[in-house]
């Protein structure tokens, strides 16, 4: 027996009505990803609503309302500010669960109970270009590396020529961006010779050097 029209109709609506109810449903998952990475993030980093909202120019308003469960959609421009601000991946802060997945690499760790960071991998020709660019922005464009240990704002600086003495073409070099402490060993950029050195803080130029940041690991190339 053929179906009459009123039939299709009702069949029509009921299968819009289950693709409008899932499409809801996911957003509404997302949203609760979201929030609960947000809360963990917070946590796991040491950081707060407040830091958050200054460095990532969310208001505080957006953030509050996130967390409280009060957005249901979140706006994709602020999912990549958020994940740019914690150095994660813009499409696995809606979508996995950061404590259960770094809960896991702890257990599995060799080098104990520590986190592993993500460290974007940036040739030496390109490395003052990114310079001012997010983590999070860097690991969506380069290729990644691993660092164990309680540090953030990492970057993977891979030498193409030679630091005198100390580094080879092929070294990488493990780098926490920004000002170092006193004493450290830190790479530099000479804007007059165009070359990277490693020297220690309280010997810099600052007048003919670019503060790249703290080295806090070598890995030597073996080829």
């Amino acid at each position: 027996m053929s179906m009459n029209i009123c039939e299709k109709n009702r069949i029509l609506r009921t299968l819009q009505q289950q693709q409008t109810g899932n499409h809801s449903m996911q957003k509404k998952q997302k949203s609760v990803q979201i929030r609960d990475n947000i809360r963990y993030l917070i946590k796991s980093r040491g950081e707060t609503q407040l830091s958050l909202c200054l460095s990532s120019g969310l208001t505080r308003s957006t953030i509050y309302k996130i967390l409280d469960g009060r957005v249901t959609n979140v706006q994709q421009s602020t999912v990549r500010k958020i994940s740019d601000f914690f150095g994660v991946s813009y499409s696995e802060i809606e979508t996995i669960d950061f404590e259960e997945k770094e809960t896991i690499g702890n257990t599995l760790s060799l080098h104990g109970n520590i986190n592993p960071a993500a460290v974007p991998i940036i040739k030496e020709r390109a490395l003052l270009k990114s310079l001012d660019k997010r983590i999070g922005e860097l690991c969506t464009t380069h290729a990644l590396t691993y660092y164990f240990g309680a540090a953030r704002d990492l970057i993977g600086v891979l030498l193409e020529t030679e630091i005198e003495g100390i580094n080879e073409p092929g070294d990488l070099l493990i780098v926490k961006k920004g000002t170092p402490p006193p004493q450290a060993e830190t790479l530099i950029y000479d804007v007059r010779t165009k070359r990277l050195h490693i020297i220690s803080m309280t010997s810099i130029d600052s007048d003919h050097t670019r503060v790249i940041g703290e080295v806090i690991e070598e890995r030597l190339n073996d080829n």
